[in-house]
């Protein structure tokens, strides 16, 4: 390559930055961002062939955002850097502020349907180091093995309408999932306020939790 090694660099840099450039990948690294997974499960989470997952994942590994791993016969993916998930969030708050169509459909799709202020990170760690809030994991059980908010309770979506009577109403509950556009947490807390609870959901997800390193858990035989 010539060129200045200024413009060596920034030719490193665009190719990452065109390993990013296509909505799948994003959506594979925001799924990578809960933790390592497999082929069949990265497919299965983002609603894709395992042919296209693959050629995907092939993209993001030779671009350096991920890793790959034999165990058995499966190939376990990973992030290679958990900076991803910021970079991901500033390319996502940029398009926001920028894009009026991005705007639209976060008001049409998302705001609506939840009036009342999502909980901070900041607000959630300290309400729950004083005890006066339920964290609310409703995503599917191996997400949540492969880590989740320390103290959270796992209860998938599709098992909430069976288990509320273990949750008690005396005290709000915040619930979470994949990040600020997964529908799970909108539609766990739209039910539980149905159900006479108090509850509002995360402002983001776990991705953006665990990227500040704050206090995760997993399951021990994950």
């Amino acid at each position: 390559m010539t060129g200045s090694p200024k413009l060596k660099l920034l030719s490193h840099f665009a190719e990452v930055a065109k390993a990013l450039a296509h909505p799948v990948r994003l959506e594979l690294l925001e799924a990578l961002s809960q933790g390592e997974r497999g082929v069949d499960a990265l497919a299965q989470a983002c609603a894709q062939s395992i042919a296209n997952t693959s050629h995907h994942l092939k993209v993001l590994r030779l671009s350096g955002l991920a890793a790959s791993r034999k165990e058995g016969l499966q190939v376990i993916y990973s992030l290679t850097d958990d900076a991803i998930p910021g970079v991901i969030a500033a390319i996502r708050g940029v398009a926001a502020r920028q894009r009026a169509e991005v705007d639209r459909i976060v008001h049409d799709s998302f705001e609506r349907r939840d009036a009342l202020d999502p909980v901070g990170r900041d607000e959630l760690l300290k309400r729950v180091k004083r005890g006066e809030v339920i964290v609310l994991d409703v995503r599917p059980p191996q997400e949540y093995a492969a880590g989740h908010i320390s103290g959270a309770v796992n209860i998938p979506l599709d098992e909430l309408s069976l288990r509320l009577a273990s949750l008690s109403k005396s005290r709000e509950i915040v619930a979470y999932c994949r990040g600020p556009y997964c529908l799970l947490a909108f539609d766990a807390v739209a039910q539980l306020r149905k159900s006479g609870f108090r509850a509002r959901r995360l402002q983001d997800g776990f991705p953006e939790w665990k990227a500040e390193q704050r206090p995760v858990a997993r399951e021990k035989n994950t």
